[in-house]
C-alpha cells in the first residue's frame, strides 16, 4: 500500500481475515436506454428477460457473498453501481470501476467492499497479433478489446495488498484469436513483471473470462512456467466446466494467482459455484462463476 493511500473511514480491515473472489460473465448485461454513442442492437433494444436477470443475478451474488466480483460483459460501471443500489444495498459495495470502451458495450467492470487503490488501463495501447500480418507484411496488431482488460490494486489490510487483473480476452478459436489473446497476455504478463521487480513479493491474480481452455497454449503462456512471473491456476489446472451454464462443455473461465498469493488460497474454496439450477443458471448468463477464497491475515514464511 502506498504510504499516501489511507484506508477510508468507513472500512473495517479486522472484519476481513479471509477475502472471497467471484469472476462472471454474464452475457450482454446492458441497462434500459439506447446510448447514442453505442450502435448495436442489443445496446439499443435491451432483450425484455433482462429485468429478470437482473433480479436474479443479484440473488446469486447474496448466496455467492463475494469481497469483489470481477464482471465481463457489462455496460457501465454505473450501471451496476445502480444495479447493486437496488438490490444490494446491505451488502457493502462501495467501488464499481473499469475502463468503459467509448463506442462498445461489453466492458470489465469490479464491484468491491474492500478498498481500492490505483487502476490500471491497457486500453490506449496496441498489442501484436502473433502469427498475423498486416497489409504491407508486418506483425498485424489491434487495441479494439484491450479495454477488457483492467487491473487494480486491492487494499485488505496494511500488511495484504494485490494487484487484481480482470480480463475478458478475444473471443474464437482461430489461428488469428490464439495470436491476439497472446498478445493481450504478453502485454499483461510485462506489466506483472514490473510489479514484481519493484516489489518481489507482490500479490497478483489474475480472474476472468479468458477464452481460453487449459492446455492450450494462451493458458500457458498466461500461467509462464519458467519464467520471472509464475501464476498458478487455483483450480489445478484440472477442466473444471464453465461454458455453457445449463451443460458446460469446456471452461473458458479462471482465477489464477502467482505463486505469492497461491500460499493464501483457501484449500478447497476454488470451484465453479451453481447457486441454482441450470435452467436459472442459463437464465442468468452464458457462462457459470468462477470463486475462490483467500487467507489475508496469518504470517507469510
Amino acid at each position: 500500500m502506498w504510504r499516501s493511500a489511507a484506508l477510508p473511514p468507513w472500512y473495517d480491515p479486522a472484519a476481513h481475515d479471509t477475502i472471497t473472489v467471484v469472476a462472471w460473465n454474464i452475457e450482454h448485461f446492458v441497462d434500459d436506454w439506447d446510448s447514442p454513442y453505442i450502435d448495436h442492437p442489443r445496446e439499443n433494444n435491451p432483450n425484455p428477460n433482462l429485468p429478470e436477470r437482473r433480479r436474479l443475478l443479484a440473488e446469486a451474488i447474496r448466496v455467492l457473498d463475494p469481497d469483489i466480483v470481477v464482471f465481463q460483459e457489462v455496460e457501465s460501471a454505473s450501471f451496476i453501481e445502480a444495479w447493486a443500489g437496488e438490490h444490494l444495498a446491505d451488502m457493502g459495495y462501495r467501488h464499481f470501476t473499469g475502463r468503459e470502451s467509448t463506442d462498445w458495450y461489453m466492458n470489465v467492470i469490479i464491484m468491491s467492499r474492500l478498498p481500492l487503490g490505483l487502476m490500471y488501463s491497457y486500453s490506449n495501447v496496441y498489442t501484436y497479433i502473433h502469427g498475423e500480418v498486416d497489409s504491407v507484411g508486418n506483425t498485424d496488431r489491434q487495441s479494439f478489446t484491450n479495454n477488457r482488460m483492467v487491473s487494480v490494486d486491492v487494499h485488505v489490510n496494511p500488511e495484504y495488498t494485490f494487484t487484481l487483473t480482470g480480463v475478458h480476452l478475444k473471443a474464437g478459436r482461430s489461428d488469428r484469436d490464439v495470436g491476439w489473446r497472446k498478445g493481450q497476455l504478453d502485454l499483461l504478463r510485462e506489466h506483472w513483471e514490473r510489479i514484481l521487480r519493484a516489489d518481489p513479493g507482490a500479490r497478483i491474480l489474475l480472474a476472468g473470462d479468458l477464452n481460453t481452455l487449459p492446455g492450450d497454449e494462451e493458458y500457458l503462456r498466461a500461467l509462464g512456467e519458467g519464467t520471472e512471473v509464475v501464476l498458478m491456476d487455483a483450480l489445478g489446472g484440472r477442466e473444471t466446466l464453465t461454458h455453457p451454464a445449463d451443460t458446460p462443455t469446456r471452461q473458458l473461465d479462471h482465477i489464477i494467482p502467482n505463486q505469492n498469493m497461491m500460499p493464501d488460497l483457501v484449500p478447497g474454496s476454488a470451484r465453479v459455484p451453481t447457486p441454482f439450477d441450470a435452467a436459472t443458471m442459463r437464465l442468468i448468463s452464458d457462462h457459470l462463476p468462477v470463486k475462490a477464497r483467500f487467507v489475508t491475515v496469518r504470517e507469510r514464511d
